[in-house]
């Protein structure tokens, strides 16, 4: 099992926007194929740091997981939303597997 963590740079002046985008993500993300563990806007402290994290059985599924995320019609609209608004700064990510718990 692999953890995606997708850590963002978000604009500050637009974290509103960002929270939306996370909420369709929260529906899209489990019904092709991760288990989501959350999405997170910041808080306290940086403005502009916000992350998604999420489950996956491997890279092999991660490559199916993109295709039909890609594919979805939510999916695309947030896609399409994010690039429209302007709110995503940078977004990297990293695939991490747990060593203890």
């Amino acid at each position: 099992m692999l953890t995606c963590c997708i850590r963002y740079e978000i604009d500050p002046f637009k974290k509103t926007q960002f929270e939306r985008y996370a909420r369709v993500w929260g529906e899209a993300i489990p019904r092709c194929g991760a288990d989501l563990i959350g999405y997170f806007a910041p808080h306290e402290g940086s403005a502009t740091l916000a992350y998604g994290l999420y489950n996956i059985q491997n890279l092999a599924a991660y490559e199916d997981y993109r295709a039909r995320l890609a594919a979805d019609p939510a999916g695309r609209v947030n896609y399409e939303f994010a690039k429209a608004e302007r709110f995503i700064l940078r977004e990297d990510r990293t695939f991490l597997k747990i060593c203890s718990r």
